[in-house]
């Protein structure tokens, strides 16, 4: 039974963020930043505005996609209720940061975009906060929204081992979804699927069986309830406005991800087992050696086979 766990390795560090670019995004959300403490101090002196980066930079899960680019959330804070709407609020955000990129910023639902063409993106969603009440984030023509980013990135800490594992899954799962398009689950719906997963199953030391058994974890939850709840204010259902094609497209996906990953652990020969890993995860994922291998125990026949997975005491 091919052991891929090597590969997945070289393919973690594949899709990862390198240290020059990580550089770059840093180096333009300060300059970001500053535009916008600027903007706000000529314009609209009595908001000052405060920053926190969040979403997957802040929890260090974030990838490249097939086209080599990444984002970076910097939320803007202002401890003042607005006299003006959520949407005046991130217009004010928008011209703050209008022109420091070659192309025009956009004007999302929950967010101001300045977009760093083939490279990265810099998001900006906006909140205010005052003493008694949650985080509010604005939202383009609907108003103020409860939203806790921060309490997101803790829960998602307090779910971390020592070496690393959740971290890597959660990138491979973003790397199947960047991968497989067709609106598949966001990175935030894996990253809270993944999470989840992991408390209900014994984490092996190849992560080729992990990935295998977390998936299979995820389609009994799913295939329970249809359902994808935040761990933290507003603690709304990313699946909720799933049309019936997405989520059938979604759980067929998964469906196809977790036969080959079967078939892949099943197969003697490295250079095959890939294969069937690449249908999934792309050409980024490398290609294994052209030979058989052996396993070497007894309880590593029994992992591969799909004997170990679930806790005994999970419900």
């Amino acid at each position: 039974m091919a052991n891929c766990h090597n590969l997945f390795m070289d393919y973690h560090d594949d899709i990862s963020i390198g240290s020059t670019k990580k550089n770059k995004m840093i180096n333009s959300k300060n300059a970001l930043r500053k535009r916008i403490r600027e903007w706000f101090k000529e314009n609209h002196p009595d908001y000052v505005p405060k920053f926190y980066i969040q979403g997957s930079h802040k929890m260090k899960s974030g990838i490249r996609t097939k086209e080599d680019i990444c984002d970076l959330d910097d939320g803007v804070y202002f401890f003042r209720k607005p006299d003006v709407t959520a949407t005046t609020l991130q217009g004010w955000v928008w011209d703050a940061v209008n022109g420091h990129t070659s192309t025009t910023p956009e004007h999302r639902r929950k967010c101001i975009r300045s977009v760093f063409v083939n490279d990265y993106e810099i998001d900006h969603p906006i909140y205010y906060k005052i003493e008694g009440q949650e985080y509010r984030i604005a939202v383009k023509g609907n108003g103020f929204e409860d939203s806790d980013s921060k309490a997101v990135v803790n829960w998602f800490n307090s779910k971390k081992d020592k070496d690393g594992k959740l971290l890597r899954h959660v990138k491979y799962s973003k790397g199947w979804c960047d991968n497989i398009r067709n609106k598949m689950p966001s990175g935030l719906a894996m990253t809270i699927l993944i999470s989840n997963a992991k408390e209900r199953i014994v984490l092996n030391e190849r992560d080729d069986i992990t990935l295998r058994d977390l998936l299979k974890e995820i389609k009994r939850a799913l295939d329970r309830e249809f359902k994808c709840i935040v761990p933290a204010i507003p603690n709304d259902d990313l699946f909720a406005n799933y049309s019936d094609a997405r989520k059938n497209n979604f759980l067929r996906s998964l469906d196809e991800f977790i036969a080959d990953a079967d078939a892949a652990i099943r197969e003697e020969n490295q250079f095959k087992a890939s294969k069937l890993w690449r249908r999934h995860l792309g050409s980024r994922f490398p290609e294994g050696k052209d030979e058989k291998q052996q396993v070497n125990s007894r309880a590593a026949a029994a992992a591969a086979a799909g004997a170990i997975t679930s806790n005994p005491w999970a419900n």
